[in-house]
């Protein structure tokens, strides 16, 4: 694996192998700091942190990892530079290139980290955009090889993304699982479907690898089989207070992960993700939320470590 230098918009951004490559990294990062070892690899390094919209996982992890290997992370919410406004992206990417070894960016359209990434001269990771959130499916990827014994043991095991198909987390959990030979099952309304392009994307990765990509409007229909279940916010932050946000809310209502769906898994030992914040009682159930097949915590953790894996591939 050589990630040097490069950034990770997307996924495609990576081959299999590297992607591979960084969940063995992030397992011996794991493994090092649950014995409180802290290897100051990223000494002397600093890193901009870029916010547009409010976080809590990506920016504690993205802190903590920088941290952890010895870097300094500077933190600029939207109000705090002039990112696109009294500055031009291109200009805010060749200063901060000058002043930071590496560029974080969470907010809206994804032409902006585009941009960023177009104009930098240090790696540049998007830590969500309203078309990606990479950094989540890598966590995500995580959570499965650890629950499953190992990346390589995911092949052929299902995942089924219940609720908002069309959404960033949706794209790039698809996108990651095809990446690993896994079977993916987007349970979701006609209207709520995959990106046309994201979905072509991850079917040419599933043929390579041996997975596969399924869509089904059907939520008891999707889940049968699967080895997870997993879902996201019915409407995504900043389209709260949106004009389709209630009619998008009670088309997805059948479409809730509750103990009657995870038992349609047929599978005793399905396990239940979701990248969080969660609003409990709409797109997840309390009881499943907080039940035995929950690993929404270990997953939130292994931001963390993934995040540290992807400092440490792309800075050094």
């Amino acid at each position: 694996m050589n990630l040097k230098g490069r950034s990770l918009l997307t996924l495609l951004e990576i081959t299999p192998d590297e992607l591979t490559g960084l969940m063995e990294l992030s397992v011996k990062v794991k493994a090092e700091r649950r014995r409180k070892e802290f290897p100051r690899r990223l000494a002397g390094k600093n890193i901009a942190l870029i916010f547009e919209k409010a976080s809590t996982r990506t920016r504690c992890s993205f802190v903590v990892a920088a941290v952890d290997g010895g870097a300094h992370a500077e933190t600029l919410g939207k109000g705090e530079m002039h990112l696109g406004e009294k500055e031009d992206i291109r200009d805010t990417a060749r200063v901060l290139s000058r002043l930071f070894d590496g560029i974080e960016f969470r907010g809206h359209e994804h032409a902006t980290v585009e941009a960023l990434a177009r104009h930098a001269t240090v790696p540049v990771w998007n830590g969500l955009t309203d078309d990606h959130h990479p950094t989540q499916a890598l966590a995500d990827v995580l959570t499965l090889a650890e629950e499953f014994g190992g990346i390589h043991a995911c092949r052929g095991r299902t995942v089924c993304y219940v609720g908002d198909g069309a959404n960033n987390t949706a794209a790039s959990l698809m996108l990651a699982c095809a990446m690993v030979g896994m079977n993916f099952v987007v349970a979701s309304p006609e209207e709520w479907m995959p990106n046309t392009n994201i979905l072509g994307a991850a079917l040419k990765l599933a043929k390579e690898t041996g997975g596969s990509v399924r869509l089904e409007s059907r939520p008891h229909v999707a889940v049968r089989g699967a080895d997870c279940l997993y879902t996201d916010v019915w409407v995504s932050m900043g389209e709260e207070h949106k004009p389709h946000a209630r009619a998008k809310v009670e088309t997805l209502r059948g479409y809730q992960i509750n103990s009657d769906l995870l038992a349609a898994s047929g599978n005793s030992s399905c396990i239940f993700l979701h990248c969080l914040p969660a609003n409990k009682g709409l797109e997840v159930s309390e009881d499943v939320f907080e039940g035995p097949a929950s690993r929404v915590f270990e997953q939130a953790e292994n931001r963390l470590h993934t995040i540290k894996a992807l400092l440490l591939a792309t800075m050094l």
